[in-house]
């Protein structure tokens, strides 16, 4: 069952700088995801996108939690995932959410994702 769908779109070039500060990086991403977007920069905005759509998904925005707390990564694929982390992971098992479906799209210009949070039971 679906328990909250959540979408963010945002102009890449406004992270891309937002990037070069290093307080930026350290605080919105972790050591993981700081190596992916140091390997391909469009990522830290498909990451930082759907960092927001998991924050709409919950229907909170970022209140209680923290942006670094929803960790985007890619398996051998390239397919994203999201590992939640302190109070998200607890936002996410408050509200039952245990499996989270991720699609990032890229342009030149922006990034977006789409989030759906669901739970296994019925």
């Amino acid at each position: 069952m679906i328990i909250g769908i959540g979408n963010d779109l945002i102009e890449i070039h406004r992270v891309s700088r937002a990037c070069e500060k290093e307080s930026f990086l350290t605080r919105i991403f972790t050591a993981d995801e700081i190596v992916l977007i140091r390997d391909d920069k469009k990522r830290a905005a498909g990451n930082f996108a759907v960092k927001e759509a998991v924050s709409k998904m919950f229907g909170t925005g970022f209140r209680g939690f923290k942006p670094i707390e929803i960790e985007v990564l890619r398996d051998h694929l390239g397919r994203p995932y999201v590992r939640l982390h302190g109070e998200a992971k607890k936002m996410a098992e408050r509200l039952d959410i245990q499996k989270i479906h991720v699609s990032i799209s890229n342009t030149k210009e922006f990034a977006s994702a789409v989030v759906v949070g669901e739970t296994l039971q019925s």
